[in-house]
C-alpha cells in the first residue's frame, strides 16, 4: 500500500465525500440502547458535523435500536445535497444487555429492515446500505446479499455495502453483486480487518475502518502510545490525530468514521486529514502491530 493524500474518497463511482466521516452509534444511550441522553445537545453536534464540511455519516438501525437513524433526520432533514448517509440491517437486540445481540438474514426480514430505514430517515433510496454481519445462520450468505441486490435494482439501496464479514465473503459477495464499501475493525493497535481492508483496495471499493483513533483495541496500548507520541509531537498533534492520519495515509479507498459526541472532538478528527505523515513515520506506524494475511 503506497501513502496518500487524497482529499476525497468515491463510493461506487459516484458519490464523493471527504475522507474523514462521522460514525453516529454514540449519539444513542448507555450500550447504543436507547435514546441519547442529551437529545438537544445531539441535535446540536449532529448540525456541527455538517456544518464542518463532513459529507458521510454512518448509522445502523440497530443504534438505539432505531433511534439513531431518528435522531438524524430531526437534525438534519432535508438533507444536504451533498451529504451521504450510510445505515445497516441485520442486527437486532432483545434488550440492554449486549448477549442478546444476534443477527438475522431472513430476506423478508432485510427487506423490512431496509425500508424501516429509509422510512425513519426520510428517503426514498439509501445511499449506502450494509448487510451488518456475515454471520447469520437462518439464511444462506447468498440470498441475504442478493436480498441487497434485489433492492438495489428496485431502487431502494443505491449501493451495497458489508459490514463484520470475511474477505472470502467479500469475494463471494462481489461476484453476486457490486459491493462498493466494506467496514471492520482497523486501526493502528489492531489489524484484524486487514484482509477486508487489502480485497476492498484491489476491488475499488471503499474500506471504513471503525475505532479509527482507538490505541486501545490491541494487546499493548502503552507501546503504542509510546511510539505515536514523538510523532504527534513532531506534527503538533495528539497521538489519536496521528493514528487516524495514519489511517489516510494507507491507502486512497480509505473511509474512516470517527465517532464523538464533543464538538472539540469533532475538530480534532477532521484536523487530522491536514497532517502529512513522511513515508518513515507511516512505515514505523505500520510495523508496530503484525499485517500478516
Amino acid at each position: 500500500m503506497t501513502s496518500s493524500t487524497a482529499t476525497t474518497v468515491s463510493i461506487g463511482g459516484d458519490l464523493s465525500v471527504g475522507r474523514v466521516g462521522f460514525g453516529a452509534m454514540q449519539l444513542t444511550g448507555k450500550q447504543v440502547w436507547g435514546d441519547y441522553p442529551d437529545h438537544e445537545q445531539g441535535i446540536a453536534l449532529l448540525r456541527a458535523v455538517v456544518d464542518a464540511g463532513v459529507t458521510f455519516i454512518d448509522t445502523a438501525d440497530v443504534y438505539g435500536p432505531h433511534s439513531n437513524e431518528l435522531l438524524i433526520r430531526e437534525a438534519l432533514h432535508p438533507y444536504p445535497e451533498e451529504l451521504v448517509i450510510a445505515t445497516k440491517g441485520g442486527f437486532v437486540r432483545g434488550g440492554y444487555d449486549y448477549s442478546t445481540l444476534d443477527a438475522v438474514g431472513n430476506p423478508n426480514y432485510l427487506r423490512q429492515s431496509a425500508h424501516m430505514s429509509a422510512r425513519r430517515l426520510g428517503v426514498d433510496s439509501i445511499d449506502l446500505y450494509y448487510l451488518h454481519s456475515g454471520q447469520a445462520t437462518d439464511a444462506p450468505f447468498e440470498e441475504q446479499v442478493a436480498t441487497l441486490a434485489a433492492l438495489k435494482e428496485e431502487g431502494l439501496i443505491r449501493h451495497i455495502g458489508l459490514s463484520n464479514v470475511t474477505a472470502a465473503q467479500f469475494e463471494l459477495a462481489q461476484s453476486i453483486t457490486p459491493i462498493d464499501a466494506v467496514t471492520a475493525l482497523y486501526n493502528v493497535g489492531n489489524r484484524r480487518g486487514v484482509d477486508l481492508q487489502r480485497a476492498a483496495e484491489a476491488a475499488g471499493a471503499v474500506f471504513s475502518p471503525w475505532h479509527p483513533v482507538s490505541i486501545q483495541d490491541g494487546g499493548d496500548p502503552e507501546r503504542i502510545a509510546a511510539a505515536l507520541a514523538p510523532i504527534a509531537h513532531n506534527h503538533d498533534a495528539s497521538v489519536h490525530q496521528i493514528a487516524l492520519a495514519w489511517l489516510l495515509h494507507r491507502a486512497d479507498n480509505v473511509l474512516p468514521i470517527p465517532g464523538t459526541t464533543s464538538v472539540d472532538h469533532l475538530a480534532s478528527n477532521l484536523g487530522a486529514a491536514a497532517i502529512r505523515l513522511t513515508d518513515d513515520e507511516v512505515t514505523a506506524i505500520t510495523a508496530l502491530v503484525p499485517e500478516a494475511a
